[in-house]
């Protein structure tokens, strides 16, 4: 089966409710959140410089690739080769902060408005990762990426690969306004707790690798 093929809606929310829902919560977002995203904006380009907004290609419903926007949390420092060094050598405490609040990802808020993504969702995973999904996993990209998740509220980086993406196609499957209200409720606990973030994230490399 290839990507996105088949899917039917679980039912009238998912079919009729669900975007317009989040054309109207993201844009209430982007009004109520200006301000903060000012002043976040504002200390990305003293601390880390420009761009503010960083983007990368991510596959989203169906597979097909869009650029996901975040607010940037990395330097531009390179080696002696001018390479970029590691993530790891780039991220500075204040942009390991914004990961941590989850304020790097506001500017999400526009992909929403764009149709790229939906409020709750599988995450965007990497372009690369698609090729290494089984059968199963393939159905995550049934719907549209969210700026949060099932996989989010439910362990977000302490749980393997497997469990997560199998989260995902637990919610592709059962897509309900309760389970939605549900994940973003959990959603702000996880945030304001910080529970199960970890900057430095595996590589998915395959069910087979990661069980």
């Amino acid at each position: 089966m290839s990507i996105g093929e088949g899917h039917i809606p679980y039912g009238p929310y998912e079919r009729f409710v669900k975007r317009p829902l989040d054309l109207f919560l993201s844009f209430f977002a982007l009004i109520i959140l200006s301000p903060l995203m000012g002043i976040v904006a504002l200390l990305v380009r003293v601390k880390l410089g420009s761009p503010v907004i960083f983007s990368q290609e991510r596959p989203g419903k169906d597979g097909k690739i869009f650029k996901l926007f975040k607010f940037r949390t990395m330097t531009d420092e390179r080696d002696g080769n001018g390479e970029l060094l590691p993530d790891d050598k780039r991220l500075t405490p204040f942009g390991n902060a914004l990961r941590r609040s989850s304020l790097d990802e506001l500017p999400e808020l526009i992909n929403i408005l764009k149709g790229d993504m939906a409020i709750v969702g599988p995450r965007p995973l990497l372009v690369r990762y698609l090729p290494r999904y089984n059968e199963r996993q393939k159905h995550r990209h049934d719907v549209r990426p969210g700026l949060t998740g099932l996989a989010q509220v439910n362990g977000r980086n302490e749980i393997s690969w497997a469990k997560k993406i199998e989260n995902d196609v637990r919610y592709v499957e059962h897509i309900t306004f309760w389970e939605d209200l549900k994940i973003v409720m959990k959603t702000v606990l996880v945030v304001f707790k910080h529970d199960g973030i970890s900057i430095d994230c595996p590589e998915f490399t395959g069910t087979e690798a990661d069980e």
